[in-house]
């Protein structure tokens, strides 16, 4: 079985078409977006696609969503919504993560993206995230978004998103430049919270940098 990407890019269909021959008909590719920052919320998706010979050239291009450009990674989104049987976003706030941990505010991000669907897989494909208390069957893959078509449609829709939202949260609070760092530690980031302190609900407390500035 091969594990590399297909030569224009495009994620492979590996893992769905051995789940199809397995007699599964409904897999979902689940990824997130917003594991690292130090602001903003977690976001991500679960995409069930269709079991269609003409996936890869509808969705060419598809592939990990740090690997595309913003405006690849529109464009194939709508592509995305487009052609899949069900999609579906999560989200967990920065309180809520502050809470829980990350990996249970994962977990729960990814299972308010399987329940966004409008229809439920039978199986899922899963990147680089053990779930053993989910009792859906799924296998848990490794540089997921770059060996999943399913997986890296996932990783636009929550990255496109999530970007979204750190846009609109940019006129909110705009000197810490969200626009661009999309909540992630930079320079600029650093020097705001250091000027102007943390924003409470927005920046993560669990993060070592966010902790530090608080106690300033």
């Amino acid at each position: 079985m091969t594990k590399t990407p297909r030569r224009d890019n495009t994620a492979p269909l590996t893992y769905e078409a051995q789940a199809h021959a397995q007699g599964y008909q409904r897999v979902a590719g689940l990824d997130e977006s917003g594991r690292g920052p130090w602001a903003g919320p977690l976001a991500a998706a679960a995409v069930i696609l269709p079991d269609a010979a003409t996936l890869p050239e509808q969705l060419k291009g598809a592939r990990d969503s740090k690997q595309m450009t913003h405006r690849q990674r529109l464009r194939v989104a709508e592509v995305i919504k487009h052609v899949a049987l069900a999609y579906g976003v999560g989200v967990v706030s920065v309180d809520d993560i502050t809470a829980l941990g990350l990996a249970a505010a994962l977990r729960l991000a990814y299972q308010r993206a399987l329940d966004a669907c409008r229809v439920q897989p039978d199986f899922l494909l899963i990147d680089h995230t053990r779930w053993p208390e989910q009792a859906i069957p799924h296998w848990s893959i490794t540089h997921g978004d770059q060996l999943s078509l399913s997986i890296a449609c996932a990783s636009i829709l929550a990255k496109t998103w999530r970007d979204q939202y750190m846009t609109e949260l940019h006129a909110q609070h705009p000197a810490y430049g969200f626009d661009h760092n999309k909540g992630y530690g930079t320079p600029q980031h650093s020097a705001a919270i250091q000027a102007y302190g943390i924003v409470p609900g927005v920046h993560r407390l669990n993060v070592r940098p966010v902790r530090q500035a608080q106690r300033l």
